[in-house]
């Protein structure tokens, strides 16, 4: 097996949906011509372009390419729910670290309709939903209530994890003043606002006990990212753009997804603990070897539950994790400098794709006022409900 690397990157700025006028293919352009600029690599080098979006319509994937050249390349086109972005750069790597091609374009967008996420029921019946399984897990432990089901089921894992463990609602809460802070500092951002533990105590509930600024917004926005061979950094003289993917894993649901009858488990936690164990003996780092995380917060109990997924605490920690000041500037490690899902936005088909690329600018040094100092190793976390895990750990070349 080859090695892989990112040598460039691209993303939009994250928008409100319905505030620019945009179509899908215009911010694919926009994200992908960047992405090329970046690597220094025109489009006609591009061998295979893998494509990820949500709600869109089939083939939404040439119609974005399109406008970046018509040289007659294969495009997949890929719908992973929340973690299509990295099954986007998953399928470019696979691609390239076995042989089959030496460059490949990884693209994720996404335009989305304002309000709530609705729980991928379509019309509304559970029963033929492709996360009925899920659903049903928080029916039968908490009911339905009339809140947005995403909400309900992550909120439900976050009154699970407070009755388990002793985790406090202001514990929750600073998951979000973290994130809103760090995206202070990213013009790409959807939101740029510093609220106060407090104050997103007293914003509107959404799930008790998530408030509005605990979850992520719908939004509308791009990334790509170009991922080449080793043979291809060198006849190109990109080493000093390259970052390589050290190591890379997906997982989906096992049994213990839905065994123990508890949100914690159904939203996904299992998941990311076993990505994360295949990821770092595949790269043979560990989670003491990473500087900078970007991680799928989602909601702010994700963000807790993933920190205990990965190994940064024991089991039922994560609240006195983020309380320690341990995942911001100054501490153990900075996790998501770029704002997070709760501030940066959450294009479903982009974010896997905006994460790799905050970690590529991190591991370059290209972050500007939002660098973390000294960064050589990076690792993404993106999960999606329904469901599928992808970690994947990042290293300067």
């Amino acid at each position: 097996m080859g090695k892989a690397y990112v040598v460039g990157v691209g993303m939009t700025k994250f928008e409100k949906p319905e505030t620019r006028d945009w179509q899908y293919w215009d911010m694919a352009k926009e994200a992908g011509t960047a992405a090329l600029t970046d690597a220094g690599v025109p489009y006609a080098r591009v061998e295979q372009a893998a494509v990820g979006y949500c709600f869109q319509a089939s083939t939404a994937g040439q119609r974005a390419v399109y406008e970046l050249g018509l040289t007659g390349i294969p495009v997949y086109n890929l719908n992973n729910n929340c973690a299509t972005g990295s099954t986007a750069l998953m399928t470019a790597r696979q691609f390239v670290e076995g042989g089959i091609a030496d460059c490949v374009l990884a693209l994720g967008f996404e335009k989305m309709a304002r309000g709530a996420l609705g729980g991928g029921s379509g019309a509304g019946d559970f029963k033929t939903s492709p996360v009925a399984r899920h659903y049903g897990i928080m029916a039968a432990a908490h009911g339905f209530e009339t809140s947005p089901p995403t909400a309900q089921i992550f909120g439900n894992a976050a009154r699970e994890h407070m009755e388990r463990y002793g985790t406090t609602e202001v514990q929750l809460a600073a998951v979000g003043a973290k994130n809103h802070q760090h995206s202070v500092n990213n013009p790409n951002a959807q939101f740029q606002d510093v609220y106060t533990v407090d104050e997103i105590l007293a914003a509107k509930t959404v799930h008790r006990p998530l408030t509005k600024l605990q979850c992520s917004p719908t939004s509308d926005g791009a990334a790509a990212a170009v991922v080449v061979s080793e043979r291809f950094v060198d006849e190109h003289g990109l080493r000093g753009r390259a970052v390589e993917i050290a190591g890379q894993a997906m997982t989906t649901d096992t049994g213990e997804s839905f065994a123990s009858g508890s949100c914690i488990d159904a939203v996904g936690r299992p998941m990311s603990r076993a990505a994360a164990r295949l990821a770092y003996e595949r790269s043979g780092l560990g989670i003491e070897d990473v500087d900078v995380v970007e991680l799928h917060d989602c909601f702010s109990v994700n963000e807790l539950l993933t920190y205990e997924a990965l190994g940064m605490c024991e089991e039922g920690a994560s609240g006195k994790l983020v309380e320690s000041g341990a995942t911001t500037y100054g501490g153990r490690w900075v996790v998501n400098p770029s704002g997070g899902l709760i501030s940066k936005g959450h294009p479903l088909g982009a974010t896997g794709l905006a994460q790799a690329a905050e970690l590529v600018w991190q591991l370059r040094g290209e972050a500007g006022a939002r660098q973390v100092a000294g960064a050589r190793v990076g690792l993404a976390h993106n999960i999606g409900l329904g469901g599928a895990a992808v970690v994947t750990l990042l290293r300067k070349a």
